[in-house]
């Protein structure tokens, strides 16, 4: 009688030797490293053992071929696009996100109106960060879901899409950090910086600019670990080919005067009509030029584009061409609520984290992946950090479909705004720029 156990495929490694390894602090010797990606994708390392691994990788780390030999582990877990065709150069942005960040909104249509492919596949918010599909799912009729001859098709005419990622790309990445999500291994900077270059590795872009962010509103908050994520980044993409290039910037005040979904899609239409935020447009131009550096068109005149109206044009066109309505109505809320300022003075401070959970509880963002956002609702700031307010004067303004969801907003607000007598003169975005 033959044993089951013998017929089956012999595996080449096992995982308890690469957990082993990484525990003690050994770097993992890359066949077996592409072994437990594969074998974890495929169901026969367990969820036990990738979790033990991920947590070794957190408290020892990687050596950057690790990170290499498993990003590249990762991509080959799925299919990779291919651009060549469209016979122009293809440049991608990622922002490790932040409240108030609406950038893609502004800078895909900015970039493409220089005859530069812009293919921005994006994903939604979860928890305080807002996604970029959530934010344009505002607009009426626009669909975040495009199939890949769609994608091309879209980048050929229009010159930029933003769409929903495609289950097709790096899948391990999908169940590995679903794992990590529950483990407690999320803030492990080898396993975000894989996560991340991996999907964008196998999107098929010849060019990455990276918004990585730092302060309390951003996904790490220290400065020398997002340097760190920064430069494994650029790393992973220079390793494999692909021109990329890093700023890192302040996320310790909400970015732009709206918080949400529709306020921040109205934001971003100012942007495109030449106004609009300084901050925001201040990312929006610096972004861009890196994008259009690296894309061959290190000349282009990117705030002459917003202020003559060719970025707008491309944005309508991009919206149409996902059976968006550029000229409807967006949505707005039932319920508002306004707070005020109790005394005059300088705004000497607004702490980006509590107002991206406030915005959260008003319904704005998600706490599981399949709840459903409601786009009226978020957040608009009347004032930013070095305003002089006078009392009584609007501060911001609670966006709910239901009244009954204020107070929890207001709970989260305590203390997350000051007001002084001294002046203030508030840090730029970018604060430094990181390359191979």
């Amino acid at each position: 009688m033959t044993d089951p156990a013998a017929s089956a495929a012999v595996e080449p490694h096992d995982a308890i030797d690469v957990i082993r390894a990484k525990r003690d602090g050994a770097a993992v010797p890359e066949p077996a490293l592409r072994w437990m990606i594969d074998a974890y994708t495929r169901g026969y390392v367990t969820d036990p053992q990738m979790s033990a691994f991920t947590m070794a990788v957190l408290l020892n780390g990687m050596d950057r071929d690790e990170i290499r030999v498993m990003t590249e582990a990762m991509i080959a877990s799925g299919e990779r696009m291919d651009f060549s065709s469209l016979g122009k150069p293809t440049v991608d942005k990622h922002s490790t996100g932040g409240v108030g960040d609406k950038i893609t909104l502004p800078l895909a249509p900015l970039v493409a109106s220089f005859g530069v492919a812009v293919p921005q596949l994006s994903g939604r918010g979860l928890g305080h960060t807002g996604g970029t599909l959530d934010k344009l799912e505002s607009i009426p009729g626009w669909r975040a879901a495009l199939s890949n001859d769609e994608i091309l098709a879209q980048l050929a005419d229009v010159g930029a899409v933003i769409c929903a990622a495609g289950s097709g790309l790096a899948p391990a990445d999908k169940k590995l950090y679903a794992l990590r999500d529950v483990t407690g291994t999320v803030e492990a900077i080898p396993l975000i910086a894989s996560s991340i270059m991996s999907k964008k590795i196998a999107e098929g872009t010849d060019a990455l600019v990276l918004d990585v962010k730092f302060g309390s509103g951003a996904f790490i908050q220290d400065l020398d670990r997002a340097r760190e994520l920064a430069r494994t980044m650029v790393a992973l993409g220079t390793d494999s080919g692909v021109a990329t290039t890093a700023l890192l910037t302040d996320m310790s005040t909400p970015l732009g005067r709206a918080i949400g979904n529709a306020n921040e899609v109205r934001e971003s239409v100012e942007v495109l009509a030449g106004g609009g935020p300084a901050d925001v447009v201040e990312l929006t131009v610096a972004l861009a030029r890196e994008m259009l550096a690296l894309a061959g068109r290190p000349d282009a005149d990117v705030e002459k584009a917003l202020a003559d109206g060719r970025a707008m044009d491309v944005w309508r066109r991009m919206i149409r061409a996902q059976d968006g309505d550029p000229d409807a109505a967006l949505p707005q809320p039932r319920e508002t609520h306004t707070v005020t300022a109790e005394r005059g003075g300088v705004v000497t401070g607004i702490e980006a984290l509590p107002f991206g959970i406030a915005a959260w509880r008003l319904g704005a963002g998600r706490a599981r992946p399949q709840d459903p956002v409601v786009h009226a609702a978020g957040i608009d700031l009347h004032v930013q950090p070095g305003e002089t307010v006078t009392p009584g004067q609007p501060l911001f303004t609670l966006l709910a479909d239901d009244g009954a969801r204020f107070g929890r907003a207001l709970d989260a607000l305590t203390g997350a705004w000051t007001i002084g007598d001294e002046p203030l003169d508030p840090a730029p975005r970018v604060r430094e720029r990181i390359t191979a």
